[in-house]
């Protein structure tokens, strides 16, 4: 009994026991990760402006409504490729001393995950309008604008980059709107977020529960294609919208659109696969089609949807046309 009437030994032997236990449970554990998971070789580590972009990101608490964990359910598959896997998170460092957030997995998706929103949406401007005013790009959305990462100008100056607002979100339209760097920062780390692809003929985890139905899309031929109006809701209703309007100064419309209903569909093709910049006063298109690997049936599906939507009445197109003019557009 001595043992317990002697309180240095007592509490001496629980301290000893307590560092064993960390050394055991956390800490060796750690460093055992550290050099089983390496980073998977085609990633590219972060720039300068995406870590600080990442900061930005961690300081205005994006991590409370979005995840950056695609988990191995077939609900998670529009969010990536394949789940996430622990060599994705490798090549994250400390932000700093004080703080060990590097991974921002999070754990609520008030918000869509953000693994592979780089991929989802590669456009600068939408995100730039989309942190400004994100009702202007989605009317249901509850995400709350970030308008202090803006400034207000009379006139534009070298190098400044403008951000196309709808009038209706302006509080004086003659204002020009101009992020700030934090937000251009912030953008370059948002655009940064896409799933490494795994090396030649490693496979990855297979998601459970999968949909047991399938969704074709209507018209001639539709037996062999997917869903076009899937396609467009994930890949282009967020800067066209989803009535095909678009946004006025922002993102051209669909709806009557001369390029969607031509009969020449080269290119139409080619703005899908490779984006577009030759619009006066809208933003430029990123190239949806390749930063989303598109097949020939994809791009089929989608261009049918379009052009049979919105009061657009144009003859659909084969999959043998698309297929000519996507080896034209290469």
């Amino acid at each position: 009994m001595e043992f317990y009437n002697n309180h240095k030994m007592l509490f001496g032997s629980a301290l000893v026991f307590f560092l064993f236990l960390t050394l055991q449970i956390a800490i060796l554990p750690a460093y055992n990760n550290q050099a089983v998971y390496k980073p998977l070789p085609d990633e590219k580590p972060l720039t300068k402006d995406e870590i600080a972009g990442k900061s930005v990101y961690v300081e205005n608490g994006c991590i409370a409504c979005h995840t950056q964990q695609v988990r191995e359910v077939e609900m998670d598959k529009p969010y990536g490729q394949r789940p996430s896997i622990p060599s994705d998170y490798a090549n994250n460092h400390r932000l700093d001393v004080w703080r060990n957030t590097a991974n921002l997995l999070g754990s609520e998706r008030t918000g869509p995950d953000l693994t592979t929103i780089g991929e989802r949406q590669p456009s600068a401007d939408w995100h730039l309008l989309h942190l400004y005013q994100p009702r202007a790009v989605v009317k249901e959305s509850i995400m709350p604008a970030y308008p202090f990462l803006f400034e207000e100008k009379d006139y534009l100056q070298k190098g400044d980059i403008e951000v196309k607002v709808p009038a209706q979100y302006l509080d004086n339209k003659f204002k020009k709107i101009v992020p700030t760097k934090k937000a251009l920062q912030l953008v370059a780390y948002l655009q940064s977020l896409k799933q490494t692809p795994l090396p030649e003929g490693v496979k990855p985890p297979e998601f459970l529960y999968k949909k047991t139905t399938k969704k074709v899309a209507e018209g001639v031929g539709s037996a062999n294609l997917p869903d076009g109006a899937d396609l467009f809701t994930a890949n282009c209703a967020s800067c066209h919208q989803a009535n095909g309007e678009g946004l006025p100064g922002a993102f051209p419309p669909l709806k009557g659109s001369p390029v969607v209903a031509s009969d020449d569909i080269a290119v139409y093709v080619s703005i899908i696969m490779n984006g577009y910049n030759g619009r006066p006063g809208y933003s430029p298109m990123p190239a949806v089609g390749k930063n989303a690997n598109f097949t020939p049936e994809m791009v089929t599906a989608v261009m049918n949807h379009e052009r049979s939507s919105w009061g657009n009445n144009a003859k659909a197109v084969t999959l043998e046309e698309v297929k000519k003019a996507m080896e034209q557009s290469k």
